[in-house]
């Protein structure tokens, strides 16, 4: 039987609504400081949701030339740059490292919906006997999903294994176990992980105002976002990249390289249920975290942090309580469990990312990350969230789920390095 190698998470990168440095993304979380605001990007005046959680202060131009910048839409700048970050953050020379060992799995939930609208928007205004003629070149190669992985291997050159994963919001923690799984297979030795999304445009939000998916609080936008508490009403839309380097420990230790944590397992399974909706009784969230759990060798009780889905709508929030219920039993009432998308917002395809970033510095830092906006308890989640401060407490083993549309559900668990 083929010995797994083992791996680890050594360079964190984020673009995100709560900053765009690693520093301001902590600091924001423990501090509770939520990154939702009345939408910019365009005039919300006649959407029902008028708030979201979008990406402020971004200047891709100090890492990416203006010729680079036309050729990608937002949610590749987004990627490109966050992989950047992580492999500053890593401490990677590239000249020292054999890049047909170094790989990048990065998707998308939705891709590149600002190209797709603006090149719209130019082909309506011109009509259809001159618009055909001023549709981009680059129209089709800026939108697609896997740009951002493909533009991430050509801006650093890395020529190991290469894809892209697209399942909704649980992209990010399938690109992360995808990646995970290649290295344990000896196929490379460095990944480049994660999700990116930038889908706040007129349609993609108009899209899930119809849908009523999304919280009417309007009012108190920084409080709308607020998972299994009793008066949610909806998620918040946000945008932005998490985007992690992850590697071979070996690899990681030859070249003294920091180690924020240790990936020992990934699950993922299908609800077979319904386009939108989680299965009422939780079974495929139940059947992925046991399949992580089973992928990490470890039991129930050896788990000590969860980073849920947590998306603050009625049904994930319930449902997602009853699956920690069942596949956890007596321990899920020992379990911390806390959602970040309380402050991010939830960034789509990109979440996974971000909260695995987040699993990273809680286990770290010895800190986990509170839910925000926590006041009235609802009797169908009843397990402890760690409700509106940071708790100091020490984390060996910490897990993430996602949830996507169609049903798709992902799991991650780390632990710490020893």
């Amino acid at each position: 039987m083929l010995r797994k190698r083992r791996v680890v998470v050594t360079g964190l990168g984020t673009v995100s609504p709560i900053g765009n440095s690693i520093d301001k993304f902590w600091n924001s979380l423990l501090e509770g400081k939520s990154g939702v605001k009345r939408l910019t990007r365009f005039d919300p005046t006649y959407y029902t949701c008028k708030i979201g959680a979008e990406v402020i202060d971004f200047d891709p131009s100090l890492y990416l030339s203006a010729k680079e910048l036309k050729r990608m839409d937002r949610f590749v700048q987004f990627a490109v740059v966050g992989a950047k970050m992580a492999v500053s953050d890593a401490k990677i020379h590239l000249d020292k490292e054999d890049r047909n060992r170094f790989g990048a799995i990065v998707g998308s939930g939705i891709g590149g919906l600002h190209t797709v609208e603006s090149e719209h928007r130019q082909y309506i205004a011109l009509g259809p006997e001159k618009g055909p003629d001023r549709i981009s070149p680059f129209l089709i190669p800026m939108l697609i999903i896997n740009m951002a992985s493909g533009q991430i291997s050509i801006t650093l050159g890395l020529k190991g294994p290469n894809s892209a994963v697209g399942t909704a919001c649980a992209t990010g923690n399938n690109a992360i176990g995808d990646a995970f799984r290649i290295i344990q297979h000896d196929e490379a030795d460095l990944m480049i992980c994660g999700g990116s999304e930038a889908a706040i445009t007129v349609m993609g939000f108009g899209g899930f105002c119809a849908l009523k998916a999304l919280s009417l609080r309007n009012n108190e936008p920084e409080k709308a976002s607020r998972p299994f508490d009793k008066g949610r009403d909806g998620f918040v839309m946000g945008e932005g990249a998490g985007i992690i380097v992850i590697e071979e420990l070996d690899h990681a230790l030859k070249r003294n390289a920091p180690i924020y944590c240790e990936l020992i397992g990934y699950g993922m399974s299908a609800d077979a249920y319904h386009m939108t909706a989680p299965d009422p009784q939780g079974d495929g969230g139940v059947r992925c975290m046991i399949a992580a759990l089973k992928d990490a060798g470890i039991k129930p009780e050896n788990v000590d942090y969860i980073n849920a889905h947590g998306t603050s709508t009625l049904y994930n929030d319930k449902i997602e309580t009853l699956a920690i219920k069942k596949t956890f039993g007596a321990h899920a009432k020992k379990l911390a469990v806390s959602s970040t998308k309380s402050v991010t917002g939830h960034l789509l395809g990109a979440a996974g990312g971000v909260e695995m970033i987040a699993c990273a510095l809680a286990i770290k830092h010895s800190i986990i990350p509170p839910t925000i906006n926590y006041e009235t308890p609802d009797p169908d989640c009843d397990l402890d969230y760690v409700p509106n401060e940071p708790r100091a407490q020490k984390i060996r083993v910490a897990a993430s789920n996602a949830l996507g549309f169609g049903g798709h559900n992902a799991t991650l668990i780390v632990k710490k390095y020893i």
